[in-house]
């Protein structure tokens, strides 16, 4: 795994050498920066992990290009203020332009590494924070007992103290991208970013400057490569990418370089792929739709998700891990399946596999009025019964009671889910499915919470 990357910008020569040995004493990548120029140029050349920025300086200040930075973007990674006579006003300006923390010189060892331990840290919990709120649900490995699930664990364990690159697959639904976190989590890149792209996204005419970042008047975007740097880049639908976004794709991951969108230098990265998809490759090689290089690069460590149908028995403890995930991290209201219920979802056949249980317990725990989830609410859940919820969200008979406006928005939710599950999580697919234009179809997502990112 690629250490992390720390930028000095000192103007002193005692004090970038002296900071630059203890960081790399303690394994950490360092660049340095006499002045603001320098700054902006390690900074395009490489993206760091976190930025050593002093305030006073010959020529531009440190403030003043850290509010650069803010107003170019951001600053992707964090940045320690460091001074030799601050003011709090000085601090306080350096926090409101985004600083994570403001150090005075004269710097102790003991000081210096404390605040960059503690920076990295904060970043990695706000990565992995972000992550959380583009999942629906965040576990820590793949839940249930079964043998099944036991031999795929296993496998992930196996699979993720290799750096080679991993093809999942399994159905729609079936939890292919909470086994790419769960190897992810536990492989040397841990530390690294787990950086998420669909397939579709890649085929996408500004594709180019997504994945691999811009670059244009000394200002700096970072595509998706250079976020994923030392960690993952995974590659949900990657079926879904056309043959041009492949081979871009594919050449960049060989090489493990590329040049950004008005930019001229290659720029090196280095990321662990893990891709997942629903369909055949193979087929999809023969069809003349996927590259065949990249099917072979992809498939030197294949793993398969089995439905849901294929370990029944692991059904009470997948409902018991969601109704305590929505009761504690959600706050619904705790309730509990009868016996009866829990027996009449271990015969159902889940056609939507665990993604289906997951959204049914929620579904449940918001409706329900009791302690416990009875049977015939279930069957009503499952839409077998008179008024019932459907797996797309919307009513039976109890859409005629609502008003003109609530019903049709329940209407086209539904519609609009049950057709992107369809599109596999496509926005393009489901454009053309639907006949609406991508940029009032994305409007009318986000109006109807409808994230596409939650539907695979």
């Amino acid at each position: 795994m690629t250490a992390q990357h720390i930028l000095v910008v000192d103007d002193e020569p005692d004090i970038r050498g002296l900071v630059k040995e203890i960081l790399e004493d303690e394994g950490y990548e360092v660049s340095v920066a006499e002045d603001a120029a320098q700054a902006r140029e390690r900074r395009r050349a490489r993206r760091p992990d976190l930025v050593l920025l002093d305030i006073w300086m010959s020529g531009e200040d440190g403030i003043s290009l850290l509010k650069e930075w803010q107003e170019s973007g951001g600053t992707p990674s964090p940045v320690i203020i460091m001074s030799g006579h601050g003011t709090i006003e000085t601090a306080v300006e350096a926090t409101r332009l985004g600083a994570y923390d403001f150090i005075e010189k004269p710097l102790t060892t003991s000081k210096l590494l404390l605040a960059v331990r503690r920076a990295l840290e904060a970043d990695q919990l706000r990565r992995e924070n972000d992550g959380l709120k583009q999942q629906a649900q965040q576990v820590g490995e793949p839940v249930g007992s079964s043998p099944v699930m036991q031999r795929l664990r296993e496998q992930a364990r196996k699979v993720a103290q290799h750096d080679t690159w991993v093809l999942i697959t399994g159905e729609p639904g079936s939890g292919k991208e909470t086994l790419a976190r769960y190897i992810h989590g536990i492989s040397p890149r841990r530390e690294g970013a787990f950086v998420k792209v669909n397939g579709a996204v890649l085929s996408r005419e500004d594709s180019t400057a997504e994945l691999f970042g811009t670059e244009a008047g000394g200002s700096v975007h970072y595509g998706l490569l250079e976020q994923a740097n030392g960690g993952v880049l995974f590659l949900d639908e990657v079926a879904d990418m056309d043959t041009t976004a492949q081979g871009r794709l594919l050449s960049a991951l060989e090489s493990r370089h590329f040049i950004r969108v008005g930019g001229k230098d290659p720029v090196e990265f280095d990321v662990r792929v893990i891709a997942a998809t629903h369909r055949d490759l193979k087929r999809e090689v023969q069809a003349g739709r996927f590259r065949e290089d990249l099917y072979y690069r992809l498939n030197v460590l294949p793993i398969s998700v089995p439905p849901l149908r294929e370990h029944l028995e692991d059904v009470p403890e997948l409902l018991s891990y969601y109704v305590d995930y929505y009761s504690t991290v959600e706050g619904l209201p705790y309730r509990h399946f009868s016996i009866a219920a829990q027996n009449r979802l271990l015969h159902y056949h889940w056609p939507g596999n665990i993604l289906e249980l997951r959204n049914l317990v929620q579904r449940l725990l918001i409706l329900g009025t009791t302690d416990e989830i009875t049977v015939s609410e279930v069957e009503s859940a499952l839409g077998q019964g008179q008024g019932a919820v459907d797996e797309e969200g919307a009513w039976g008979e109890e859409l005629f009671q609502l008003p003109l406006r609530d019903a049709r928005e329940a209407f086209e939710k539904g519609y609009l889910l049950r057709q992107l599950k369809l599109a596999h999580g496509s926005v393009s697919k489901l454009a053309q499915q639907v006949g609406m234009e991508r940029t009032h179809l994305y409007r009318k997502l986000r109006s109807l919470g409808i994230n596409p990112k939650d539907v695979e």
